[in-house]
């Protein structure tokens, strides 16, 4: 018995060390998680890894160990750590810089859609190491954050962005009917403030650029093929050919005749009242999830921070508004309890 409790004396102090370890942990996940999502999960690895470090040199110390056998493995472990960061300093010890990097300079968060060195795709994850964006495929590309510090990163602004489609039409047509031609095209395809803008002069065509915003980002995709197919409808249904990117034909053909198809799409009435879903809800089905986390804590954190706003100003009305600015907090607790469970209820999908 004698033994067991010499034994619980020696190695109490690194139990306690542990415990306070796990709870030191826990506590700053928590502190962490009520921030926004892009910023959660580099904070959480960052502070756990600093944690777990110090908790593994206190251990050293509390163990009952000789100063000497200390000193050796405290040795043994810097020796072990420079050579970690010596050997992964281009790999891994740079890539969690670059995520700290734009931890701090947020260029992107989740749901974004972004462009780099030929890459497109909406952001799905972003955590220390790499970055995950969801391509128009549907498929996971991981992104090492140093790749995204060394490359410019473009990124289609929330609020809308100006999409484009280019067509050539040869010379023998006005570029006025061509212009008003594409620009009823913008118009139809739902964009707003659409323009035309003459791109190139070439040898055999005018290369014509047809330009619109769009305010809505979540069906970009389906936005460009759109436009697209507007600008068919209206070139094909007046009777301008296209002849993009360069018009070669082997066949004998009569010069009157006009390489459009017999029947113009924006005469078949199945077309025009033919509704299909937006594929964007299957190709970026992750990304989606991630905005949607994204926004919810954003709601959350203005819910949390206006019921500080009204609890504080509850401290200086008088007795005749309190109970009005109390039914006021109630309501906004409860917005703020809904959004806490439904931000719960996105994490665990």
């Amino acid at each position: 018995m004698s033994e067991l409790t010499d034994l619980f004396a020696d190695f109490w102090p690194a139990l306690l060390v542990l415990g306070f370890t796990a709870l030191v942990i826990v506590t700053a996940s928590r502190i962490v998680s009520r921030g926004q999502r892009s910023s959660t999960e580099v904070l959480r690895q960052l502070l756990n890894w600093a944690i777990i470090s110090l908790a593994v040199v206190v251990l050293v110390i509390v163990l009952p160990l000789s100063d000497e056998t200390q000193g050796q493995i405290l040795s043994l472990l810097g020796v072990v750590l420079t050579a970690v960061i010596a050997l992964s300093s281009t790999t891994f010890v740079s890539n969690a810089m670059a995520g700290v990097m734009l931890h701090i300079t947020r260029p992107f968060r989740p749901g974004d859609y972004v462009r780099v060195d030929g890459e497109f795709g909406r952001v799905a994850r972003h955590s220390l190491i790499n970055t995950q964006i969801q391509t128009e495929w549907r498929d996971l590309t991981t992104l090492p954050n140093l790749y995204l510090v060394n490359n410019p990163v473009t990124v289609l602004h929330r609020d809308g962005t100006i999409i484009t489609a280019e067509v050539s039409i040869g010379y023998d047509v006005p570029y006025t009917q061509v212009q008003d031609l594409l620009y009823r095209a913008g118009e139809e395809a739902g964009l707003s403030e659409p323009f035309v803008l003459v791109q190139e002069l070439l040898d055999h065509a005018v290369v014509y650029r047809a330009c619109g915003f769009l305010p809505e980002m979540k069906n970009l995709l389906s936005a460009r093929s759109n436009l697209r197919k507007k600008i068919l409808e209206q070139l094909h249904g007046n009777g301008v050919e296209i002849v993009s990117p360069s018009f070669m034909n082997q066949r004998p053909l009569d010069p009157s005749a006009k390489v459009i198809p017999p029947q113009p799409v924006m005469h078949n009435q199945h077309s025009a009242g033919s509704a299909e879903p937006a594929p964007e809800d299957k190709i970026f089905d992750q990304a989606e999830a991630a905005a949607s986390v994204e926004e919810l804590r954003q709601q959350q954190e203005l819910a949390r921070q206006a019921v500080k706003r009204e609890k504080a100003h509850l401290k200086t009305v008088t007795d005749d508004e309190r109970e009005q600015v109390e039914r006021r907090i109630a309501r906004m607790e409860a917005e703020e309890l809904r959004l806490a469970r439904l931000l719960e209820q996105g994490e665990g999908e």
